[in-house]
C-alpha cells in the first residue's frame, strides 16, 4: 500500500501461498524465487502480476473502520498511511510506532473486512482465461492465512506471493520464466520503477481504488500508464499481453 512498513532489504523474502494456503515455507525455500509452474502456471502464456491494497481491495477504507473500532480516526489528507491516523480532535497524527502496531494488527484480525474494488474479479477472471495470473503483495506476513482465505472469499483466488521490499526483483523473476509477455499492476510509484528498472519489457499499470486518494497518488504517466477503472484496465492489459 502507501508507506512501507518494513525496512527494505536488498534482496526480496517472497512468501508463497498457493489456492489452498498451507504451511508457510522454509527459510531455504523462500531465498529461491517461486517456480511459475510450482504455482500452477503454464510458462507458455503471458503472465499478470497484481498488487492488492488499492488495488483488488479497498485497504484505506478497511484500515479505516478497522481504526474506528479502536477508538481512531483515519483522515485522507495525504498518501500515506501511518500519517493518516489520529485520535479524535487531536492535530497532530499517532506516533508512527503505535500505527504500525495497529497495522499489524489489522492484517492479524480485520483484513477480511476488506471490500473487493469495483469490477476487480471479473476483469481478472477474463483476464485468467488468456493468462497466467499471480498475486504479489507487500502484506507482513502474520497476515498471510487471512489474506489467502479474502482472496478466495471474493472470486480471486489465484497464487498468491508475500514480499518484502521492492517489487521489481521478483516481478522480474517471474516474468523471466514465462515465454509470453507479462503485465504489473501497482498502485505504488517506488513498486512500478522498481519493474521498470529490473524488467522493462514489462508492461505497467497504475491503478488507485479509493476515489479519495487518486488526486493524491504520485503518478509517472511518461513510464506508467494509469488507470483507475477497472474494465478500462483490463482492456489495456488484454492488448499489452496479446
Amino acid at each position: 500500500m502507501v508507506d512501507t512498513p518494513h525496512p527494505t532489504p536488498p534482496v526480496p523474502d517472497p512468501v508463497t501461498t498457493s489456492r489452498a494456503a498451507g504451511p508457510a515455507p522454509s527459510p531455504r525455500d523462500r531465498a529461491r524465487p517461486p517456480q511459475v509452474e510450482a504455482l500452477g502456471i503454464d510458462p507458455g502464456r503471458p503472465l499478470v502480476i497484481v498488487d492488492v491494497d488499492e488495488v483488488l481491495g479497498h485497504f484505506m477504507e478497511g484500515f479505516g473502520a478497522f481504526l474506528e473500532t479502536r477508538g481512531l480516526e483515519f483522515r485522507v489528507e495525504r498518501f500515506a498511511l501511518f500519517q493518516n491516523i489520529y485520535r479524535p480532535g487531536e492535530e497532530a497524527h499517532l506516533a508512527i510506532e503505535e500505527g504500525r502496531r495497529h497495522y499489524d494488527d489489522f492484517f492479524r484480525y480485520g483484513s477480511g473486512e476488506m471490500r473487493v474494488a469495483q469490477g476487480a474479479a471479473e476483469a481478472l477472471r477474463r483476464l485468467a482465461e488468456k493468462a497466467g495470473v499471480v498475486i504479489l503483495t507487500n502484506a507482513p506476513g502474520q497476515g498471510r492465512l487471512a489474506r489467502a482465505r479474502w482472496l478466495g472469499r471474493n472470486g480471486l483466488d489465484y497464487p498468491l506471493l508475500l514480499n518484502t521490499g521492492p517489487k521489481g526483483p521478483l516481478a522480474a523473476a517471474l516474468a523471466e520464466q514465462v515465454k509470453g509477455p507479462a503485465a504489473f499492476i501497482d498502485d505504488l510509484l517506488p513498486n512500478l520503477d522498481s519493474v521498470a528498472d529490473t524488467a522493462p519489457k514489462v508492461a505497467r499499470f497504475q491503478h488507485v481504488a479509493d476515489e479519495r486518494l487518486r488526486p493524491l497518488a504520485p503518478a509517472a504517466p511518461d513510464r506508467h500508464t494509469r488507470i483507475d477503472d477497472w474494465d478500462a484496465l483490463r482492456i489495456a492489459i488484454a492488448d499489452s499481453i496479446s
